[in-house]
């Protein structure tokens, strides 16, 4: 690798950070907090934004087009950069940092691959049942997980229906809060 090589952006970086901050956005949403009561902790917006950033690479992941996975890799990346550099602004040592983002790696990979099997199961609620193991850790009010699910597949047949360039050029869309969450 020549010295310039090292300098040189990766392909999609710049539209995997702007989709990343799409999804970061999405699952910041006060109402998410206050109506559903997920918990408004460091848990619980990494949890939200696990699911929205999940719901996303998995859009990407699966699209035909050669650049929806190259994507999906470039929106993981830039939720771990941010992840570091939340963890070192949230003073983590440098020595633990890399520690600290490995456990955040292996959460999201876990939930990640829960909501997957869930969106994918033919058991209505088995989406509710894993938000509610992780978001809430099994203690959420009623109906809230259900509410949650509804949302999550409401954004991920959304996602499923923009176009390829729109994302490859950076630009998702995620829908309103709430809109779409009656049933799981």
């Amino acid at each position: 690798m020549g010295l310039l090589a090292m300098f040189r952006r990766r392909p999609h970086e710049r539209a995997g950070f702007e989709l990343y901050g799409a999804a970061v956005a999405a699952a910041r949403e006060p109402r998410l907090f206050a109506e559903l009561g997920v918990p408004d902790t460091v848990e619980g917006r990494f949890d939200l934004v696990s699911l929205h950033v999940a719901l996303l690479i998995r859009r990407l992941r699966t699209d035909s087009d050669p650049r929806g996975p190259a994507l999906a890799q470039a929106v993981f990346d830039a939720m771990f950069a941010d992840m570091d550099v939340n963890l070192r602004e949230m003073g983590v040592g440098d020595l633990s940092v890399g520690k600290r983002v490995r456990g955040l790696w292996e959460a999201f990979h876990g939930r990640a691959l829960a909501y997957e099997a869930a969106l994918d199961s033919p058991e209505a609620g088995a989406l509710a049942e894993a938000l509610e193991r992780n978001v809430w850790r099994g203690e959420a009010a009623p109906g809230a997980p259900a509410a949650l699910a509804g949302r999550a597949r409401a954004q991920a047949a959304h996602l499923a229906g923009q176009d390829i360039t729109a994302l490859v050029a950076g630009r998702a869309t995620f829908l309103p809060v709430l809109e779409g969450t009656h049933g799981a």
